[in-house]
């Protein structure tokens, strides 16, 4: 599940803020978000009085993300069903190149990319 950190990274990997619970909606996130201008001189971050992001902009990432999350599930099915590289390479060992590709095709099959 993609959530809103997700999004605020996506949009800068290098932003840096606080955030209390899982804002749903604008007010919310304008509450909970704070994005940090610096630190005084005891080390304490320094808040910005505006967002770096909009809530659209936030929301709109997240939703861009979860499709992308959501279209790649395939994947995610896939990388648990495939044998460890070193069963792999076993498997090609004793069984050549063809034997290897039909044991990949068969989990490539059971979850084919759409």
């Amino acid at each position: 599940m993609i959530t809103i950190v997700d999004a605020i990274k996506a949009l800068d990997a290098n932003a840096e803020f606080v955030m209390s619970g899982d804002p749903s909606d604008q007010a919310e996130y304008e509450a909970n978000v704070k994005f940090v201008s610096g630190a005084d001189e005891n080390g304490t971050a320094i808040f910005k009085d505006t967002q770096d992001f909009t809530w659209a902009e936030v929301s709109a990432k997240k939703a861009e993300l979860q499709t992308e999350y959501d279209n790649n599930q395939y994947q995610r099915d896939r990388a648990s069903e495939y044998p460890s590289w070193q069963d792999q390479l076993d498997d090609i060992f004793h069984n050549g190149i063809d034997g290897w590709k039909t044991t990949i095709q068969a989990v490539k099959d059971k979850y084919p990319k759409e």
